[in-house]
């Protein structure tokens, strides 16, 4: 079993295990507000139609004539706008799923920050690949990337992984993969996260609806990701002490 990745990784690990998910649809509703598009993310240069199309021939490029699969570990799993040609269980080596991406839009607001999760290095992650069928590789492709990479600073976050598969090793295309690249990602204190998760909503629902909404599906999967489960106890108190 790997060792946890992260000095907050290592004291979710230490808590008892969850068997109730306390972060209930009820609670779940509390954080849900009617909340206004304010535009692009700050201080993020939208990616241009020229730059997208560009981004998705590249990948095309890399991938060639073999099929294309996604690893998806979060959202992608519940939501991922198109019908998969294929689906199997997989775990990524060397990566753990994180609540380290600060967002001030989508599900946040600058006024209430959120945090999205990203691939950290570090430890393993269980999810599922699903594949994009040949008959709509392209359309499919470039509205995944269109939804997932919307600006020019974070491109580098697409990239290529391999999984392991009851069929074998296989390489897959993830999202939200965090780079050295200072100040885009960044492991906060347990504490922090499950406050900010618990508080910020924006257009696209809140943070807390997207953690509850990622464990259901993973446990759905058959997957239970201690760290989550852990995390969903915190911000159910959080949400549970808010002044609504």
């Amino acid at each position: 079993m790997a060792e946890p990745a992260t000095a907050t990784d290592a004291i979710l690990a230490a808590l008892p295990i969850e068997t109730t998910m306390q972060l209930t649809p009820e609670l779940v509703a509390l954080t849900i507000r009617d909340v206004r598009d304010d535009g692009p993310e700050p201080g993020w240069t939208p990616l241009s139609e020229t730059e997208l199309d560009a981004l998705v021939a590249a990948i095309e490029r890399e991938a060639d004539s073999d099929p294309i699969w996604v690893f998806a570990y979060g959202s992608l799993i519940w939501n991922p706008e198109f019908k998969p040609a294929g689906r199997r269980r997989a775990t990524a080596h060397g990566w753990h799923r994180s609540f380290s991406l600060k967002i001030e839009r989508w599900r946040a607001t600058s006024a209430q920050p959120g945090l999205m999760m990203a691939l950290e290095r570090g430890g393993q992650c269980d999810g599922v690949i699903l594949q994009l069928s040949s008959e709509r590789r392209r359309d499919d492709l470039r509205a995944l990337v269109a939804r997932e990479i919307r600006y020019r600073e974070v491109i580098d976050m697409v990239r290529w992984v391999k999984v392991k598969t009851p069929d074998g090793i296989q390489k897959a295309l993830t999202f939200w993969a965090s780079t050295k690249r200072a100040g885009l990602t960044a492991p906060l204190p347990v504490e922090t996260t499950a406050k900010l998760i618990a508080s910020a909503c924006g257009e696209g629902g809140s943070c807390a609806q997207y953690l509850h909404n990622t464990i259901v599906d993973l446990q759905a999967e058959g997957i239970r990701d201690r760290n989550l489960w852990q995390l969903q106890a915190r911000v159910a108190a959080e949400i549970s002490a808010l002044p609504f």
